[in-house]
C-alpha cells in the first residue's frame, strides 16, 4: 500500500486557498463501471481516505448523481465537519433536473438556485469555488457567457460564493470572464491524449496566475495514449507503456504525472469509487517525469 501523500505533487492557490494539486473528482463515487449503483459505504470509505491521503481539493456538482446516489450528499456524510482546509469546488450551468434530464440554466434566478442547492446538499453557508460551465456533455460552449458570468459576480458579492471559475471554454470565453470578475481556475476536458489544442488555454491561465483543473485526463485514446507524429496509436500506446515499465507504475499514473508536469499551475482530480483506484491515483503525486520521459509521451 503506498504511503504517499497528496502533497507530494505540490500546492497552488484558488484565490486565498491553497490546495494541493492532486485532487478528487466526486463524479465517479455514484455508480459503478457497469452503471449499477456505487456501494454507499465504500463511496464515503474513498472519501474520507483521500481526506486522510492528503487531498484537501474536491470538485462536485448537484448534478452529479445516478439512481440513489449523490456526490454532494456523500461528501456532506463522510467529511462534514469539513476540515478548515479542505476546499469544495462545484459547478453550475448546464445540469440536470432530477429526472436526470439536462436543462440550461441561463438567468439569474436559475443560477442562484443550482448554487442554492450545492450549498443545502453541502451543508455550508456559502461555497468555496463555482464554475460557470458553458456547455453540456463534452461539447464546447459557444457565444457570450457575459450575462450568465455577471450573475454569478453578483451572487458573490452578495457572498453566496467566495471565487468563480469557468468550465468548458475557449480562450476568448477566458478574456471575456476576466473583464467582469476575477477567475481563479479553468476546468476543460484535457490530457495525454485530449483536446491538446487547450495548451494555449492552459498557458493562458500560467501567465495569469489562475489554475488550470484538466477533466477527463486519464482517458482518451485507444488505450490512452497520445498519438505519435506519425498519428500511429500503436506507438503511443508502448510510449506510454514502456515509460510506464521504467517507473514501475501503471499507465493511468504517467497519465496523471504527465498532466500534473504541464506546469505548477496544473491541478488534478482523477475521480474513482474504489479505495485502491485512490491510492494508486494519489501515489501518481509523488512520480517525477525526465525530459527524455515527456518526449518519449509526446
Amino acid at each position: 500500500m503506498t504511503t504517499t501523500n497528496a502533497g507530494a505533487a505540490g500546492t497552488w492557490t484558488l484565490g486565498d486557498r491553497t490546495v494541493h494539486r492532486l485532487g478528487l473528482g466526486a463524479m465517479r463515487l455514484m455508480s459503478k463501471a457497469d452503471g449499477s449503483p456505487s456501494d454507499r459505504a465504500q463511496a464515503i470509505e474513498v472519501l474520507r481516505q483521500a481526506v486522510e491521503l492528503g487531498v484537501n481539493h474536491i470538485d462536485t456538482a448537484a448534478f452529479y448523481f445516478a439512481g440513489p446516489r449523490s456526490a454532494n450528499e456523500l461528501i456532506n456524510t463522510a467529511l462534514a465537519p469539513y476540515p478548515d482546509d479542505l476546499v469544495i469546488t462545484t459547478k453550475v450551468g448546464p445540469g440536470r433536473d432530477p429526472s436526470g434530464a439536462f436543462l440550461g440554466a441561463h438567468t439569474k434566478e436559475e443560477l442562484r438556485g443550482q448554487v442554492e442547492e450545492n450549498i443545502r446538499q453541502l451543508g455550508l453557508d456559502r461555497l468555496e469555488v463555482v464554475n460557470l460551465r458553458i456547455g453540456v456533455g463534452l461539447e464546447r460552449g459557444e457565444g457570450s457567457l457575459k450575462e450568465r458570468f455577471e450573475a454569478l459576480a453578483e451572487l458573490r458579492e452578495e457572498g453566496l460564493i467566495r471565487h468563480l471559475g469557468i468550465s468548458n471554454i475557449g480562450l476568448e470565453h477566458l478574456e471575456e470572464a476576466l473583464a467582469i470578475a476575477p477567475v481563479v481556475c479553468v476546468q476543460n476536458q484535457y490530457g495525454l491524449a485530449t483536446r491538446r489544442e487547450d495548451d494555449a488555454i492552459q498557458q493562458a491561465c500560467a501567465e495569469r496566475g489562475i489554475a488550470f483543473v484538466p477533466f477527463f485526463s486519464v482517458g482518451g485514446a485507444p488505450g490512452g495514449a497520445a498519438p505519435s507524429a506519425s498519428g500511429s496509436a500503436t506507438e503511443a500506446d508502448r510510449a506510454l507503456a514502456d515509460v510506464a515499465e521504467r517507473h514501475g507504475a501503471s499507465p493511468s499514473q504517467i497519465r496523471l504525472a504527465w498532466t500534473l508536469h504541464k506546469g505548477p499551475n496544473v491541478l488534478a482530480i482523477p475521480g474513482t469509487g474504489d479505495p485502491a483506484h485512490l491510492r494508486e491515483n494519489v501515489a501518481a503525486a509523488g512520480l517525477r517525469l525526465s525530459e527524455e520521459d515527456l518526449a518519449r509521451l509526446g
